[in-house]
């Protein structure tokens, strides 16, 4: 294979995955017009057409797929050498990207970057938000951060947080105008603020537990939200009832702009892990990221920390 199939080869990949000659370009660091020609150029060499063009999209043929299918594999594995190459000489580098949700980013990532950061400069953070469960592997990417308990048992998984418990939130004026609930049930009569999960379309219920065993109670009120972020400002505009993560309302039910209740009732989940695919070798830049980022719980009762 001669050098420019192989620089070509590897353009064509980047263009397929982004379906814009214009994003493609940026990412390739190069001119549009230099990218669209190479790419007439291989499918010249070719004998194919491997891509479709229209005025706004760019899109693979069926050859271009088929081609795709093959290229995406071997360019990994050359990916993968690079890095390799590059953890000999002692520094890791290359760009990880990673599926994760808000709340995630927020409170297990974002503390950890300025560090990590600064003492790796040849390695690049790409954060993909978002709150559904992603195929790191269709989508091609390095690893994901999801609670403990919903990681596929076929990937590798560190964790990275603590466990997160959920509270039951309302201000102060929305409870000097309804009573405050004594059990779960009690919710019924409640307005409460709905999270609706975008992929599978249906409304999350709220999780209970009573003495060890797992409920769930579904509520009824007139807003519903896909962002935890804007649950918490409607509840502390007193528009209902809140089922939301203990961290994000902490200082706020500390200065007593919202109340928790039905407390005991609230379960604790696993904390956050980063997981990715089984490989022969982690990609130095990721393992650098996950030595980063793994959890070690805070000694107690004169016992050691350990490292999980």
């Amino acid at each position: 294979m001669k050098r420019d199939d192989l620089y070509d080869l590897a353009a064509f990949a980047v263009v397929a995955e982004q379906g814009s000659f214009t994003r493609a370009a940026a990412e390739l660091g190069m001119s549009q017009s230099a990218l669209s020609h190479a790419m007439k150029a291989l499918e010249e060499r070719l004998g194919m057409r491997l891509l479709s063009r229209t005025t706004r999209s760019v899109s693979t043929t069926e050859a271009g797929e088929t081609l795709l299918r093959s290229l995406r594999p071997a360019l990994e594995e050359i990916s993968s050498g690079v890095d390799a190459a590059g953890a000999l000489r002692g520094k890791a580098a290359g760009t990880v990207r990673i599926t994760a949700t808000r709340h995630a980013v927020s409170s297990v990532v974002m503390p950890a970057l300025p560090g990590f950061l600064a003492s790796h400069p040849d390695i690049r953070v790409e954060m993909i938000v978002d709150d559904n469960l992603t195929d790191i592997v269709a989508d091609r990417l390095d690893a994901g951060i999801r609670f403990g308990d919903i990681v596929e048992k076929d990937m590798i998984a560190v964790r990275i947080g603590p466990d997160i418990r959920m509270a039951i939130v309302g201000t102060p004026s929305y409870f000097a105008d309804h009573p405050v609930p004594r059990t779960p049930r009690e919710l019924s009569g409640h307005r409460c603020i709905n999270y609706r999960h975008v992929k599978s379309g249906g409304l999350y219920a709220w999780d209970f537990e009573q003495k060890g065993r797992p409920f769930e109670v579904r509520v009824e009120g007139p807003l519903v939200f896909n962002n935890t972020d804007l649950i918490r400002e409607a509840a502390l505009a007193g528009q209902g009832l809140a089922y939301i993560y203990e961290d994000l309302v902490a200082a706020d039910i500390e200065a007593g702009r919202l109340k928790r209740i039905l407390e005991k009732w609230c379960p604790t989940f696993p904390g956050y892990y980063l997981y990715h695919p089984s490989r022969r070798q982690t990609p130095p830049a990721l393992a650098a990221l996950i030595g980063a980022l793994r959890y070690t719980p805070r000694a107690t009762r004169g016992e050691p920390a350990v490292s999980r």
